[in-house]
């Protein structure tokens, strides 16, 4: 399906390149390009109308380019999933860690137990 509707795409593309490279400019462009001064598109179908055939298919083909585009770009983020990195390397992490670890006295070292000694008092003489 992916494969079928990226062709579709280039294929488009192409379609309205070669439109677009078609169509007359200020300076008559690619579309001037007729043998006895007239153009192709105005041997074929006629001035005025070969202008309105080959504006009606570029909004056509500009259209499709635009929905296809959008398609294909839904197609391709729905196989992916939706987790950042961020996320990822959270969840392979575990529960949290402390930021400061709590230390822990060598074997056989025994602390002893912490006593109001060594505090002080500060009196004011009046």
């Amino acid at each position: 399906m992916f494969g079928l509707l990226l062709a579709l795409l280039i294929l488009d593309g192409i379609l309205l390149s070669v439109i677009i490279l078609l169509q007359a400019g200020k300076g008559d462009g690619l579309a001037a390009m007729g043998a006895s001064g007239g153009t192709i598109a105005d041997g074929v179908m006629g001035g005025r109308q070969a202008a309105t055939f080959l504006s009606r298919a570029t909004w056509t083909c500009g259209g499709l380019f635009l929905f296809l585009a959008l398609v294909l770009s839904v197609i391709s983020s729905a196989a992916r999933t939706s987790d950042s990195i961020l996320q990822q390397e959270f969840s392979q992490q575990g529960p949290p860690q402390p930021l400061i670890p709590e230390a822990t006295p060598p074997a056989g070292v025994t602390t002893p137990p912490v006593t109001g000694q060594g505090t002080t008092t500060t009196t004011t003489n009046q």
